[in-house]
């Protein structure tokens, strides 16, 4: 089965065509506006499409064959992820518009974490609340997740997804039981742009004492936060670049980065009861080894100690001479997660 992988982002639609064996047969990255149906003519022909969907709600915990009524639940789901969902839809309709009949496959970055114990997935709010909205952590990035914890293997595997976006996730023997980010991808570690887990106290006394209106602090945690917020800018290697030169504000951005993130996969080695593999990925977990290195630095405790030389190499596995645990960079490869569900949907 040759399958159309789509991944619409923030300014990209994503088309990668994979052969029967997974083998690149094309990629293409289309800006706004560009001709859908031309670039999949210049991919050539699919037998089927994967689309990455940010959201699958508390409905799809699995990989769904589309049609017109799934199409119009995802729509619903736009209220729980209003900056994400419409990109996802948006692409969506752009390929069923050039190739209508095409059998679609909906893949859900939601759908690796539905299973996460209560524990893990439940707020302590007012039951009335729980009961009348769909008030849970969900997390994200599962694509992602799932690829990088099925090539680390069996075993307790925290997978690193940092990138522009960054959640952790604890997986045994291949389950998630436990992520980093929550309702919304705000929740958790520091960003790009967003400013990962803060106080709400904080967020309600702006909101009380500062006249700030509600999408004002909504734009200003979502893209004006994290790395930027702290460094003047979301580029992890403009901050480390700036680090090195003794910059007060890109030194400080580092420490609070790595602090939350060590913190975090301690967090998700406790909801495993251990760790035997910790793995990195996406572009600053695959790109960024001084990164890697800090947060190893701090997790000697858990088994964790890279191989220098290895690391600023980019090898693939830079566990340090007598580690207890292994670690691991591995490339995110989210379209081979992609068609692997589209296979599985469509058996």
């Amino acid at each position: 089965m040759r399958v159309l992988v789509v991944n619409a982002g923030s300014s990209s639609l994503k088309l990668r065509l994979l052969g029967a064996d997974d083998e690149l047969l094309g990629a293409r990255d289309l800006a706004p506006g560009e001709d859908v149906g031309a670039a999949l003519d210049a991919l050539g022909d699919a037998d089927a499409a994967g689309h990455r969907i940010v959201h699958g709600g508390e409905r799809f915990s699995v990989p769904t064959v589309i049609d017109d009524e799934v199409a119009g639940a995802l729509e619903e789901l736009t209220a729980l992820a209003p900056l994400h969902q419409p990109k996802s839809l948006a692409g969506l309709v752009a390929v069923r518009g050039a190739r209508p009949g095409l059998p679609e496959v909906a893949c859900f970055d939601t759908a690796f974490h539905a299973g996460i114990p209560a524990a893990a997935s439940t707020y302590a709010l007012p039951a009335v609340w729980r009961e009348r909205w769909p008030l849970r952590r969900y997390g994200f990035h599962g694509l992602s997740h799932a690829w990088a914890s099925r090539r680390a293997g069996p075993g307790r595997v925290v997978t690193c997804h940092l990138g522009a976006g960054a959640s952790l996730a604890a997986v045994r023997d291949g389950r998630c039981v436990d992520t980093t980010m929550g309702f919304t991808p705000l929740e958790g570690l520091v960003m790009a742009t967003r400013s990962g887990s803060v106080d709400p106290g904080l967020l309600l006394w702006l909101l009380e004492h500062t006249g700030m209106a509600e999408r004002e602090l909504a734009e200003a945690l979502e893209h004006e936060s994290g790395l930027r917020g702290l460094a003047g800018t979301g580029d992890m290697r403009e901050v480390l670049a700036a680090a090195a030169r003794d910059e007060p504000a890109a030194v400080l951005a580092l420490d609070v980065y790595v602090h939350r993130l060590r913190a975090g996969i301690a967090a998700m080695a406790a909801a495993l009861g251990g760790l035997d593999t910790l793995v990195f990925t996406g572009g600053v977990g695959e790109r960024a080894p001084e990164i890697r290195a800090r947060a190893a630095a701090g997790l000697g405790f858990l088994g964790v100690a890279i191989d220098p030389e290895r690391n600023v190499a980019g090898a693939e596995e830079i566990t340090g001479p007598g580690a207890a645990a292994r670690t691991l960079v591995v490339e995110a490869r989210e379209d081979l997660e992609i068609a692997r569900g589209v296979r599985a949907a469509l058996a």
